[in-house]
């Protein structure tokens, strides 16, 4: 049996139907059971409630030898700390006591560089306190996420701009969701592994944000452009969307540790690319979101 935690993110919905394809045997752990496929509500076992929750993942977590790990986002955390390890303790108790033998955990890329970083210095820290319960475990780390555009498609489409505390011709990498969720199928049916390890996914390129706003004008067939916004100006914006203080801050440094080049640390190798192209993505994703509004 292998637990899907947050099965109806995009990452979530992707590995869910990949494990059915394959024929495993799927149990998710999900709020609103509403919210899944019907195709997931057909074939998976599902237990309602939160993954946060010690009764929860006790029940999930019964009888399976893998879990997929997400925590979901809490931009109304008080800190950190609560936002990634508070909330992934009650799990990492019911791994041991139901003898779970592997873990996938969706992390970012990070380890090792010096300095405060933020959210990524929050999940390199849920990483260590999954592994510390002895179970196998596999951190994928990733860049930012090509789906994250996502979150400002009314501005893309409205007025075809979009924002990031970015340096507009940084080149670094980017990923698909797609594409993490195959890599996560890919360990999560093979039980052949063990120990502890970092799969890096970064997808096929590294693009800057001009660049980006490039490919999404020419998929688009309309003019896109990028604007830097700065620390100040993305504090600002996410505290009148309700962020708390420490959430904010940790989003800032995490955006400030990309734009040093955190994320270009990682050496780029066959094994580490994933298939899926921006250009793809544009037009599988961002033109029919576009479309849409």
């Amino acid at each position: 049996m292998i637990v899907i935690t947050a099965p109806t993110g995009r990452i979530g919905r992707h590995l869910a139907d990949t494990l059915l394809d394959a024929g495993a045997p799927v149990r998710v752990i999900v709020r609103d059971a509403s919210r899944l496929s019907p195709r997931v509500r057909d074939r998976a076992e599902v237990v309602t409630g939160s993954h946060g929750d010690p009764d929860v993942v006790e029940k999930a977590f019964a009888g399976a030898s893998a879990v997929f790990w997400l925590v979901p986002p809490n931009p109304a955390a008080t800190d950190l700390h609560t936002a990634y390890l508070d909330f992934t303790r009650p799990a990492c108790a019911a791994l041991a006591g139901q003898g779970v033998s592997r873990v996938v955990g969706v992390s970012a890329l990070g380890r090792g560089v010096p300095g405060e970083a933020g959210l990524v210095t929050a999940s390199i820290a849920m990483d260590d306190l999954i592994a510390s319960t002895g179970v196998a475990y596999r951190a994928l780390t990733m860049p930012t996420f090509m789906d994250n555009l996502l979150w400002q498609i009314r501005s893309i489409a409205e007025d075809g701009v979009f924002f990031a505390m970015a340096e507009p011709d940084h080149k670094r990498p980017i990923c698909a969701t797609q594409d993490i969720a195959a890599t996560a199928a890919r360990l999560l049916l093979d039980d052949t592994w063990s120990g502890r390890g970092e799969v890096p996914v970064l997808g096929p390129e590294d693009l800057s944000h001009n660049d980006l706003a490039a490919i999404m004008a020419e998929v688009l067939g309309r003019p896109v452009r990028f604007q830097e916004v700065s620390a100040e100006e993305l504090t600002a914006d996410l505290r009148r969307q309700g962020w708390s203080a420490a959430m904010t801050r940790g989003m800032v440094d995490m955006m400030a540790a990309k734009d040093a080049g955190l994320d270009n640390a990682q050496p780029r190798t066959p094994e580490a690319s994933t298939p899926t192209t921006f250009r793809q993505w544009c037009e599988e994703v961002l033109r029919p979101a576009v479309l849409a509004q």
